[in-house]
């Protein structure tokens, strides 16, 4: 096996990423560069992190904004194909990962590093993430993966050895939550959640008030989309990132976006997550009420069936794949005419529709009518379900009534 001279990892100054810079430093004797990316996670999570890394051991450290990236060519797109991962996540976590990737290994080809390297465990579902976008943008490069090598066996384990090599940590045994956060969405594993029957502690979110404090009155948000696109909140425009900003914080003081989920991960186990995505919560019930007035039937059904595959590719890192750009042309195509503007109802962590327009609504009014009209003839509906019931009726005939 070749040395390792350099390489780069992909650097939260969370637990795992923190004490990853020492351990790569012992084991390998390399050069190490750390890399962070701004997606969203706030300044609080940034501030300071070059030198927290410098002071650990990084030689070297980068920070890219990829923000409008990351809502603009992610985010977006992953709306209009309104994918939901098991009916409830709105897959924060994994859409970032490709991103992340991305940049990871185009600084490890410009540098000339020998190897990359991430922090994720080896039972959960990021190594994947990480690991198949390495391959599409530096298949020959190493991938040092710590928690499939090392003898940390436990965040408690982490923890210790943060402790004896100086390492600056938040994370404490009482408190020792593992989450991940950025523009779109707050994750919290571990700890008392691993329990499913334990009910989340209220002081456990971070992002978003409790149903309990929300507003004791109805908030109203209208959204305009332009093919398929988020452009524009109560009749202003904003630039993507800033969009989302917004709806965040009007999620956030509604209780919008909270979710608590038992998922399969990719790896084959299950595990809790508990999910704060206030925006992103009140991006998709939008989006869905626009369709519903604009899309034809088969379009509409068949589209829901394709996004179940689209949120899987998500949840298992196969965004750089020949099938999810096959899909996303479906996709665009879907959204030639999804334009116009809803109108939600926030209360107390519920959304509800008020009010869908669009220049492109397939609704008619003359033909849903219960009041008398003259577009449609009632007497025509005979013959169709003589017909549609056909094969029904043959089949009765054959074989006789079915069993009750």
């Amino acid at each position: 096996m070749s040395k390792v001279k350099k390489v780069v990892l992909a650097y939260s100054g969370g637990l795992d990423t923190s004490i990853i810079i020492p351990y790569l430093k012992d084991k390998y004797g390399c050069q190490v560069i750390a890399y962070a990316a701004n997606i969203g996670q706030g300044d609080e999570e940034l501030r300071g992190l070059d030198k927290k890394a410098k002071k650990t051991g990084a030689d070297k450290f980068y920070i890219l904004d990829l923000r409008k990236e990351f809502v603009e060519k992610f985010l977006f797109t992953m709306i209009k194909a309104n994918a939901v991962y098991e009916r409830k996540y709105l897959l924060g976590t994994s859409i970032a990962r490709p991103l992340i990737a991305k940049y990871q290994a185009k600084i490890a080809l410009k540098e000339g590093a020998d190897a990359l390297a991430h922090g994720c465990t080896g039972k959960g579902n990021d190594q994947v993430r990480f690991e198949l976008t390495y391959k599409v943008f530096a298949p020959k490069l190493k991938v040092i993966a710590p928690w499939r090598e090392w003898d940390i066996r436990s965040r408690e384990d982490a923890i210790r050895y943060a402790d004896e090599h100086n390492v600056p940590i938040k994370a404490t045994l009482k408190k020792i939550y593992s989450r991940d956060g950025n523009l779109w969405h707050l994750s919290h594993e571990g700890g008392e959640l691993e329990n499913p029957w334990n009910e989340p502690k209220s002081d456990m979110f971070v992002r978003t008030v409790s149903p309990e404090k929300a507003p004791n009155k109805p908030t109203f948000v209208q959204i305009e989309f332009k093919r398929g696109v988020p452009v524009a909140i109560d009749g202003k425009k904003y630039d993507a990132v800033t969009l989302v900003e917004r709806l965040n914080r009007i999620g956030a003081a509604n209780a919008i976006g909270r979710v608590d989920l038992v998922e399969n991960r990719l790896v084959g186990m299950k595990s809790r997550g508990v999910y704060e995505t206030p925006g992103g919560t009140i991006l998709y019930a939008a989006h869905s009420e626009l369709e519903h007035i604009i899309l034809d039937k088969d379009t509409l059904h068949y589209k829901d069936i394709v996004a179940q595959r689209y949120a899987e590719l998500v949840y298992n890192g196969q965004w750089y794949t020949p099938l999810r750009e096959a899909i996303d042309a479906f996709v665009e195509s879907t959204q030639k005419y999804v334009t116009g503007t809803v109108r939600l109802k926030l209360y107390k962590g519920s959304i509800s529709a008020a009010g869908v327009k669009s220049p492109y609504s397939l609704y008619r009014e003359d033909l849903a009518t219960f009041s008398q009209d003259e577009v449609y003839d009632q007497k025509k509906a005979e013959g169709f379900i003589d017909l549609f019931g056909l094969s029904m009726k043959v089949a009765s005939e054959v074989h006789g009534k079915p069993k009750e």
